[in-house]
């Protein structure tokens, strides 16, 4: 599904996330989200001590979390203001936030340490923050709102839940150490006490590194691996695509950001494995075993839409979720993927609660993840073994500089 592997050697902000590297599966469930990544601190370090003694610098044009590899823990967090916290409240928070952030990235104890992770090194912590469409009536910032933070549109065949959809602010964290993760996140709900509540909360999870023989492809809970053809960071056009352009006025504190949506997508498993993996494999375009394209090749072979087989049929049937999602489908729309795993145990119903926590990262959700979405809600034949169960929009500002918080120029501004 759309290329992420693992490899060695690290560089600034875990080499920009062996980028697309860390994708998802095209995009229908918004793109079954792969992850794997680089963060080998050396060939002479212990794979323990190189994974916890990893670290991703916090300071930055671009905020961590978005070109950096997902790693193997994450918690996606959303969080309303209190009545009567406006603006002066929210920038005292967005600094008690950077401020904990930046320490712990570090491998540092933040203010008001509670030593859940007393013994662990960083372990390729991550934190991003972003603002939702209603935190700006909130704050009295309503001419500070970018155009390109629109309402999410209904797709057909959604089945949203109100109470764990948008939110004034959201946070994405990710660790390679379970513990470090869940540090970070009690750390950070405590540091919003009288400030903002905590509107939803969704864990998630990536294979750890080193559980396999050799780098290899994530799978996501359907067993296809996943995160193939992921746009990588040093393409060219890549900073074009996925992040906002920069500007002047109003809108300035949001250069070097980007938009991240954010949808819970359940895959319906218990219907999904009934199919032979000869029909799984039609209904994705890829082999299963290698992650090969229909149309031949090997995993990082380029899709051929046009191949057919002997019959005269599609190598790559035309509602194959990777013809559907394809840039070449979808005027050329591209997102970066990136995502964790869920597993939340049985339904009422004995079904699974698992899939995916999927965040799309592009310059302009209208022309990224809203196209692409209405193509595949329409024609992607895996659609019907998924159900899209919450969704947000989040403007995330640029990084912040060395004695600076994530949102300054907005709330000072």
């Amino acid at each position: 599904m759309e290329e992420s592997t693992e490899g060695r050697g690290i560089s600034r902000r875990c080499l920009l996330g062996a980028a697309g590297g860390a994708g998802a599966a095209g995009m229908a469930a918004g793109g079954l989200a792969g992850a794997a990544g680089r963060g080998w601190a050396g060939d002479d370090v212990p794979p323990l001590a190189a994974v916890g003694g990893t670290s991703v610098p916090f300071h930055g044009r671009h905020q961590v979390g978005i070109t950096t590899p997902p790693q193997a823990y994450g918690h996606l967090v959303a969080f309303d203001l209190r009545p009567g916290a406006g603006r002066a409240a929210a920038a005292g928070l967005m600094r008690r936030w950077s401020a904990a952030a930046e320490a712990m990235t570090a491998g540092r104890p933040p203010a008001g340490d509670d030593q859940i992770a007393l013994d662990a090194g960083p372990s390729s912590l991550t934190v991003t923050f972003g603002f939702g469409r209603s935190f700006f009536a909130k704050t009295d910032l309503g001419d500070r709102m970018p155009a390109a933070l629109v309402p999410m549109p209904p797709f057909p065949g959604d089945a949203l839940d109100h109470f764990r959809s948008g939110g004034d602010l959201w946070i994405q964290i990710g660790a390679d150490d379970p513990l470090v993760a869940v540090h970070a996140t009690r750390i950070l709900h405590k540091a919003a006490s009288g400030t903002a509540a905590m509107r939803w909360q969704m864990n998630g999870f990536n294979r750890a590194r080193g559980a396999t023989d050799r780098p290899r492809t994530v799978r996501n809970l359907m067993g296809q691996l996943d995160g193939t053809n992921n746009p990588h960071p040093f393409a060219p056009g890549f900073d074009a695509e996925i992040f906002a352009a920069d500007t002047t006025g109003p809108h300035a504190w949001m250069n070097g950001g980007s938009y991240a949506v954010v949808r819970r997508i359940r895959m319906l498993l218990d219907t999904w494995e009934k199919l032979p993996v000869d029909r799984q494999e039609q209904v994705i375009g890829r082999r299963k075993d290698t992650g090969a394209p229909l149309s031949g090749g090997t995993e990082t072979t380029p899709v051929n839409l046009a191949a057919v087989r002997p019959d005269g049929a599609l190598a790559i049937p035309g509602d194959a979720h990777i013809r559907v999602a394809a840039p070449a489908s979808n005027g050329g729309a591209t997102l970066l993927r990136r995502g964790f795993s869920y597993y939340d145990g049985p339904r009422p119903d004995g079904a699974p609660d698992a899939g995916l926590l999927f965040i799309a990262w592009q310059a302009d959700p209208t022309t990224g993840f809203i196209q692409v979405q209405r193509k595949l809600a329409g024609a992607d034949g895996l659609t019907r073994f998924l159900r899209h169960e919450s969704s947000a929009i989040f403007a995330v500002p640029g990084g912040a500089a060395s004695g600076s918080y994530v949102g300054q120029a907005l709330l000072e501004s």
